[in-house]
């Protein structure tokens, strides 16, 4: 396999420094993806544009969770799945809707639940569900908007899930507590 380097600020290319320097700032370190990503400065802002987008959506920091750890899971991404159970944490996401997403059971909440289902149709379906999923992801309390805003957080994690699995993102030292596997999604 290709060996993709991981940049610091000082080996990144001119575009992505003030990107990395920024997320550095916010975060407290570099993420690993980031410095993966900034070989393609474009694909780090689009990343960090989209994240911000999202976050301006009608979705709760809870939601936006469902939306994500279902992709990360359904991707089989064990980088994002450990991050995005840490944001989670932080979020305040409940531990029992963690705990769901990390295993792919069921979440006790109907409507998040709902989302959880949608969000896997978009992935496994590739953007093609039917009329009446759509109408029964409606029904569960959600609009025409929820529809698009979950196709939004489905690309954002098309650019870190697939990067990740290119590259082979190392997981940062944050996210270990968090580490997780497929197999422990198959295991419960």
């Amino acid at each position: 396999m290709t060996d993709f380097k991981s940049h610091t600020i000082e080996s990144a290319p001119e575009a992505a420094k003030p990107l990395l320097e920024g997320a550095e700032k916010a975060y407290g370190f570099l993420p690993n993806l980031y410095r993966n990503m900034a070989e393609a400065p474009t694909i780090l802002e689009a990343y960090l544009t989209l994240s911000g987008i999202l976050d301006k959506s009608s979705l709760t920091p809870t939601e936006r969770q469902v939306v994500l750890m279902t992709n990360n899971r359904l991707n089989g991404c064990t980088y994002c799945m450990a991050a995005h159970t840490t944001i989670s944490q932080m979020s305040n996401v409940p531990a029992d809707v963690i705990e769901a997403l990390r295993t792919d059971t069921p979440i006790s909440d109907p409507k998040l639940e709902a989302l959880r289902t949608f969000a896997a149709i978009i992935v496994e379906t590739r953007g093609w569900p039917t009329n009446e999923q759509v109408d029964a992801f409606i029904a569960a309390g959600y609009s025409q908007q929820t529809v698009l805003e979950v196709i939004l957080g489905t690309a954002l994690k098309v650019l870190s899930n697939y990067t990740n699995h290119v590259a082979g993102t190392d997981l940062d030292d944050a996210f270990k507590a968090n580490a997780w596997s497929p197999e422990l999604a198959k295991a419960s």
